[in-house]
């Protein structure tokens, strides 16, 4: 059967009237400072020996997938902020939807996976360079990545499948879930506990797996004698349980919480502390409350000088 629409409209922040040059600018800056520091994450990793570790390696793949997500979002928000409202092709808007699933499915399997590094750094040292090897690393990191685009390609033929009618207008800021659902004439109601069982699967469960991990870490962390060993131990898990608070904090209060009787404004608030502030604040968490990313820094900005010096 043939869709009645092609093209859908991005709505955006309508209201924003005088303030749209301000928050236009504010995105920017948002953008360009989450892609330089993400990659100033990946290029460390690359260059510094002192990083060349799992946990480093894991948090390459979680700046890859802000990446992504910023990529696939940032740009047409710019275009829907500064014209008031965006024309994006229907195709188009499902592609943007599968880019924003790609990457969150596979942050959100990301830090579970990280958690389980910490857990056997923190509750089984002795072990953790035989346990956590870089085969073992790049195995789970390629498994990922291939569930989060299966994940993906299971929600792309169902919504493929669905026959679209209208309305042409998405009164959001990007193509979610809910909105692209709400544009179909056909019966969602498949789609809908599909997407409860992968949300399952890919929230709670890893929420879960996190949670385990770091009840067994206190509880190891509790047991060593010196207050020195445990603000070291703290200290190395501080960094993830921030990101885990804040992505997961946002993830339930989006997703998790009714919708009805939540307004569109406070909806796509939510929405962008999810999709455009936490792809900023990771990076800023890893390289200002690390101090091995910081000395990597300083080390490449020491051998910079010395460059230009000559």
């Amino acid at each position: 059967m043939t869709n009645n629409i092609t093209s859908i409209f991005l709505l955006g922040f309508p209201d924003l009237q005088n303030f749209t040059f301000l928050f236009f600018s504010l995105l920017v800056f948002i953008f360009c400072g989450t892609i330089s520091g993400n990659l100033l994450i990946m290029v460390l990793y690359l260059v510094s020996k002192t990083l060349q570790s799992p946990m480093y390696f894991f948090i390459t793949q979680l700046s890859f997938c802000d990446l992504l997500l910023t990529t696939d979002i940032v740009p047409v928000l710019l275009h829907t902020v500064l014209y008031g409202g965006s024309t994006i092709s229907l195709i188009g808007c499902i592609i943007q939807f599968s880019c924003f699933v790609t990457s969150e499915c596979s942050e959100c399997l990301l830090l579970s996976v990280m958690s389980y590094d910490r857990y056997v750094a923190i509750c089984n040292p002795l072990c953790y360079h035989s346990i956590m090897s870089h085969a073992l690393c790049v195995r789970l990191v390629c498994i990922i990545w291939l569930i989060g685009f299966l994940v993906i390609l299971i929600y792309i033929i169902s919504i493929c499948n669905l026959y679209f009618c209208g309305p042409q207008v998405i009164d959001h800021i990007y193509c979610d879930f809910e909105p692209i659902l709400q544009l179909s004439c056909s019966d969602t109601s498949i789609i809908h506990t599909q997407g409860l069982i992968l949300g399952f699967l890919f929230v709670i469960i890893p929420f879960i797996v996190i949670v385990t991990s770091y009840v067994y870490i206190v509880i190891t962390i509790l047991k060593i004698p010196s207050s020195t060993g445990r603000h070291k131990a703290f200290y190395t898990c501080s960094s993830h349980l921030t990101v885990v608070s804040i992505f997961f904090g946002t993830l339930i209060i989006v997703y998790m919480f009714p919708t009805r009787g939540k307004s569109l404004t406070l909806s796509k608030v939510l929405s962008l502390m999810y999709t455009v502030v936490t792809p900023l604040l990771n990076p800023i968490i890893y390289t200002l409350r690390n101090k091995d990313c910081t000395e990597a820094y300083r080390k490449i900005q020491q051998i910079l000088t010395r460059v230009n010096k000559y």
